[in-house]
């Protein structure tokens, strides 16, 4: 089962390979040349690290081809009363007694640390297609989890801003 991707995840991961290949990848075999010409490869720092970058370009290139060789296309589309993919959601945790807003989005470009929750992820899973005053149960371990009730839904959409997770 591969990853789940919007179409505008597609997009900007063919605009990522695309770049790494035309800018990055002719930038890095420059450095390596360069740093070769500087004279003995067994003492010479600036070839080794120019390898590893031109190295971790190269492997950035084939996890962004595999990922959309085996990617399953995801829906943006979701009702108007429906939480869905880049919706803003105000979640109420029952067992802390708090509140929290978090935008919908594939897992790769979750990051909670911005609100980015993944429909991946627990809460994602158990919020995703649900309505505004649904108590939802967001399974953790086994039967563990715990209660929360979506309040509001903004129906944002733009992911212009959103970039892809590294690796």
């Amino acid at each position: 089962m591969g990853e789940q991707l919007t179409e505008s995840d597609v997009r900007k991961i063919k605009e990522e390979i695309e770049y790494r290949k035309l800018v990055v990848r002719k930038k890095e075999l420059e450095a390596v040349k360069e740093a070769r010409a500087q004279g003995d490869l067994s003492e010479n720092f600036e070839y080794k690290a120019a390898k590893q970058d031109k190295n971790r370009n190269e492997s950035r290139i084939r996890y962004l081809e595999k990922m959309l060789k085996n990617a399953r296309i995801v829906s943006e589309e979701s009702k108007d009363d429906e939480v869905g993919i880049n919706n803003t959601v105000t979640v109420y945790f029952e067992d802390d007694d708090e509140t929290e807003s978090y935008r919908l989005v594939t897992s790769v470009r979750g990051n909670s640390m911005q609100g980015l929750i993944s429909i991946e992820s627990p809460v994602g899973k158990a919020i995703r297609g649900k309505r505004t005053g649904d108590r939802v149960f967001v399974k953790t371990n086994g039967d563990d989890g715990y209660y929360v009730v979506i309040k509001e839904i903004d129906k944002t959409t733009d992911d212009s801003q959103d970039t892809l997770r590294r690796y």
